[in-house]
């Protein structure tokens, strides 16, 4: 069976922060409302509807959507973890693949600040855990395993956070919209050595919202600058109890070397990234698993301003989620959101110029020991 075409053609998101007096439905709603106007498309036109919230509660997707009277069409709700989001997107383009819808919603939305600060709540079933490897636990380790192998100075978490920071003050819907100096991150305090509070994402509320079309459907759309979905990529990590690399995240790289095939593109193709930046050192580990780095030479190329704006690999121009926020199953359609209006030269003072070419990497959940119970990767193109 040969696939057809997917493609973005509206978009919509909320400023990300913190806003616990809102219930989902009030948070969420304007993010849909957006990117449905966007893409000029009537309520009628819809022939499915995904929803993807985490920590939420049940029939999220229904409550939301039936705030702007988007009901009666199957309205499916996703929960995997930090990739719910992108999962989201993939379930839409499977179902318009198959020839079953041509136009879908994929909504990603969290409301962190109704659970309270500190890190999120995991399952206590999950022996790590109970033992006390929360995610800052587990990034610290790598951190400290990627200085030991490579031997870097501490000061490089601060230098990615210092960036993520500067890229977060030129985007008015993100989190946290003020510069960091080096000296105010490394004086940051210590969260689990060696992360300080800098080198950790915020947590918070974000909202964000595309509409996916198929190819015969996107002539009828408002939009004049569609992007396409040239590859979308979902796998989950191996619960194998052996021993493996701290410093190597094997289901980001596999997800990122099957897309790139699938998209008949590279890693010297991307022009712009939103990545999993969770934790400093998860920038830089990403870094090479996407082949923009070899092995140990993540922090070179963090020196070489490639990764900054103006760079040949513009990464997190956002923000990313230490800067933009990380309201976990929002994530994925936020990255969504940031990567296709770069490629249509939306952005304003954190346009990347000249995009072409966009990949999305949203990856969270344990499952054993170090590996990521989902990773998303998708890659959008004009």
């Amino acid at each position: 069976m040969s696939k057809r075409g997917t493609y973005i053609v509206g978009t919509g998101i909320v400023p990300f922060g913190r806003f616990p007096e809102l219930s989902h439905r009030e948070f969420a709603w304007p993010a849909v409302r957006e990117a449905i106007v966007e893409s000029g498309f009537e309520k009628s036109d819809f022939d499915v509807a995904y929803s993807a919230c985490a920590l939420g509660g049940m029939l999220v997707g229904q409550q939301t959507l039936g705030k702007i009277g988007l009901t009666g069409l199957p309205i499916i709700n996703i929960e995997n973890a930090c990739s719910s989001g992108s999962t989201a997107l993939g379930e839409a383009i499977a179902r318009i693949e198959a020839g079953l819808a041509d136009v879908a919603l994929v909504l990603g939305v969290e409301m962190l600040s109704k659970l309270g600060r500190g890190p999120l709540p995991l399952s206590p079933d999950d022996w790590d855990v109970a033992h006390g490897l929360t995610m800052p636990g587990v990034y610290a380790m790598r951190a400290q395993r990627y200085i030991h192998e490579h031997g870097i100075s501490r000061v490089e978490l601060s230098r990615v956070a210092v960036k993520a920071r500067a890229n977060g003050a030129r985007n008015p819907l993100a989190q946290l919209r003020t510069a960091l100096t080096l000296e105010e991150a490394e004086a940051s305090r210590m969260v689990a050595d060696p992360l300080r509070l800098a080198h950790c994402c915020p947590t918070g509320d974000g909202a964000a919202a595309i509409v996916v079309a198929s190819e015969d459907w996107v002539k009828r759309s408002r939009c004049t600058a569609p992007v396409t979905i040239a590859a979308t990529v979902l796998h989950s990590g191996l619960f194998d109890p052996s021993p493996s690399s701290m410093v190597k995240s094997h289901v980001s790289t596999k997800s990122a070397n099957e897309a790139y095939e699938a998209a008949n593109l590279g890693p010297e193709d991307i022009d712009v990234a939103e990545i999993h930046d969770s934790f400093s050192i998860a920038e830089l580990m990403y870094y090479e698993a996407f082949g923009f780095a070899r092995p140990g030479e993540a922090v070179a190329l963090l020196h070489s301003g490639k990764t900054e704006l103006g760079g040949k690999h513009v990464i997190n121009p956002s923000g990313g989620l230490m800067a933009r926020g990380h309201p976990v199953a929002a994530t994925g359609v936020a990255q969504l959101v940031e990567i296709t209006r770069q490629l249509q030269g939306r952005n304003g003072a954190h346009q990347v110029q000249g995009a072409r070419v966009g990949l999305c990497h949203a990856t969270g959940g344990g499952i054993s020991g170090f590996e990521h119970g989902a990773c998303a990767v998708t890659i959008l193109r004009r």
